[in-house]
């Protein structure tokens, strides 16, 4: 079968920049792909590269398109170098290889909290629409201080209330090792990425702070395409998995791998625009194993809030995902 191929590059201001241990980010910049499909029927794919995973950019993803051409087979998948997960993947959507029928009708969601002192005035608003799980940047104010603001911001929560710790690999393993003793006695659901996954000997100081305290640690940067779960699975890692379906290239040999090893799996968002969250969110859905809250608390993003995933609610309902027309978005790119 033959597939005509276009793709619309975008660049999209955050309303407010994303603030994280690596500094502010301002502009999302990726593409869509679209695919007249055999029987005249349009596919739609979202390729969304996040800066610090794995080595794919925007910048490659369209030169990845450009060499595919207008025309492509059944093999258009092969025919995407390597490295270029988010780019796999949308194709794969486009294509017609979705996730399968939604398991649950609605699934719990994190609220992502600003990093610094911001979440302090943030955390009511949130709390009072309904948010019990919450995720905050840390690793951007030194840690005597973001410890502080972390008892302060738990005293402002309602009782049961859970905090997931974001660092994107910002410590030491010292640092780490305070941060997941300040956790312990905490309603700390996880910590996230405490060290860099490109530092020498990230691994074996991962599995080491794992097995030495009580916090689980969930894996983030470290997780930058498909090849990494199977390592980890292979390490026998037994803390989180966070998933961005869209930089996962083979996303359903990647979730069968994790399923069969009764993986705890969270399902997060790449800050990608409302076309790859309803595939992403899709792909939640459709997941086997225990769910827990998804990572997919992040709107309103954009400046053009036409752009938006579904409304940050502490529930999204797999029929919300009907909701998004990705042809409007196509064309809100002209």
């Amino acid at each position: 079968m033959e597939f005509r191929l276009s793709y619309r590059r975008y660049r999209l201001p955050f309303r407010h920049p994303v603030r994280t241990s690596r500094g502010p980010w301002a502009v999302r910049e990726g593409l869509y792909v679209r695919v007249e499909r055999p029987d005249g029927t349009l596919g739609f794919g979202e390729a969304a590269p996040v800066p610090g995973f794995g080595a794919e950019t925007a910048d490659g993803a369209e030169a990845a398109c450009t060499a595919l051409g207008g025309t492509v087979g059944d093999d258009a998948l092969s025919r995407i170098p390597a490295g270029h997960g988010a780019l796999r993947n949308a194709m794969r959507c486009a294509m017609g290889g979705g996730a399968g029928e939604p398991r649950l009708t609605s699934l719990g969601v994190a609220a992502l909290l600003p990093a610094g002192r911001a979440a302090l005035a943030e955390a009511p608003a949130r709390a009072e629409a309904g948010f019990r799980v919450f995720k905050w940047k840390v690793g951007v104010a030194g840690a005597d201080d973001e410890m502080a603001m972390l008892d302060d911001l738990l005293a402002s929560l309602p009782p049961g209330s859970k905090v997931r710790l974001d660092a994107n690999g910002a410590w030491n393993r010292r640092t780490a090792e305070r941060w997941l003793i300040c956790a312990a006695d905490r309603p700390i659901e996880f910590i996230e990425q405490p060290v860099a996954a490109d530092s020498q000997g990230a691994a074996d100081c991962l599995l080491g702070l794992a097995t030495d305290y009580p916090v689980p640690i969930a894996l983030d940067e470290s997780i930058a395409g498909d090849g990494d779960v199977g390592r980890w699975l292979n390490a026998g890692w037994q803390g989180y998995f966070v998933i961005k379906p869209l930089l996962m290239g083979d996303a359903p040999a990647t979730l069968a791998m994790l399923e069969a090893a009764r993986a705890r799996v969270v399902f997060s968002s790449a800050l990608e625009t409302a076309l790859g969250a309803q595939s992403a969110l899709r792909t939640a859905f459709a997941w086997p194993g225990a769910a827990s809250a998804l990572g997919f608390g992040v709107w309103p993003l954009f400046a053009d809030a036409r752009f938006d995933g579904p409304r940050a609610a502490p529930f999204i309902r797999a029929e919300d995902l009907d909701r998004v027309d990705p042809e409007e978005l196509w064309n809100a790119l002209t």
